[in-house]
């Protein structure tokens, strides 16, 4: 299978009407994996898989809008029809197991345990899910952040998560064949990347395709300021 990006939404900070917030599907060698979960992105990534198909979920900071869906995504694996054969492995910033248990509480910490094998980030964690590898970055966002590169062994899909300019961002991207990149604001920021800090960051890697344009850009206008044809819309497939 060639390694393929599939995006179920990008929207920032809310969703709106067709388009979830950040979240994207990553498929090769045989290997799913769930990048990002933000609002509205579990009923889009079923359009393409069940979430008992996916074999790893990896997200990149604890805000809202990259991580609201594992909410609902706990109640399907544990207390619907779906019956996954073990905790599904998540891996995510220090504390998302205790967030996601203290939210579900009820007269005590939910049992996250059973619905996923939880995995804490740092910088230079590697994973593997089936025959992808998944290295991460820490990145800036002004609390614990990361971007990751995801490679079947020939092709590299990097995706930035949520992060203002900094030269970690850039060797994310050198290289990759595909740099899923956030382009959130019209003017320099140091949490988050106006088009032209996206391009930046871009010029050793491939295909640029910006993602999580914020509300005071235009999306032909984000392209336009980083050069490139490629913005992120739910449902695309990009092949890396």
């Amino acid at each position: 299978m060639p390694l393929e990006l599939i995006v179920l939404g990008s929207a920032s900070p809310y969703p709106r009407p067709g388009e979830p917030c950040s979240g994207y599907l990553v498929r090769g060698s045989g290997a799913t994996v769930w990048l990002d979960a933000g609002p509205g992105t579990l009923a889009a990534l079923q359009e393409h898989t069940s979430l008992t198909d996916v074999d790893a979920i990896w997200i990149s900071h604890l805000h809202a809008d990259h991580v609201a869906d594992l909410l609902p995504a706990v109640y399907a694996l544990l207390f619907a029809d779906l019956r996954p054969a073990k905790p599904m492995p998540l891996y995510g910033p220090p504390g998302i197991g205790e967030r996601l248990s203290a939210f579900l509480s009820n007269t005590g910490p939910a049992p996250i345990e059973q619905a996923f094998a939880v995995h804490e980030l740092h910088d230079g964690h590697f994973a593997e899910a089936g025959g992808l590898t998944l290295a991460t970055t820490a990145v800036e966002h002004g609390f614990p952040a990361f971007g990751v590169r995801v490679t079947d062994g020939a092709r590299v899909l990097a995706y930035s998560g949520d992060t203002g300019p900094c030269t970690a961002l850039t060797e994310l991207a050198d290289g990759a064949d595909l740099f899923l990149c956030e382009a959130d604001v019209a003017a320099p920021s140091p949490v988050h990347l106006t088009p032209e800090d996206a391009a930046r960051a871009a010029h050793a890697a491939g295909k640029l395709v910006l993602t999580h344009i914020g509300p005071f850009l235009e999306p032909a206008e984000a392209a336009d300021r980083a050069g490139t044809d490629a913005v992120a819309t739910p449902g695309t497939v990009y092949k890396v």
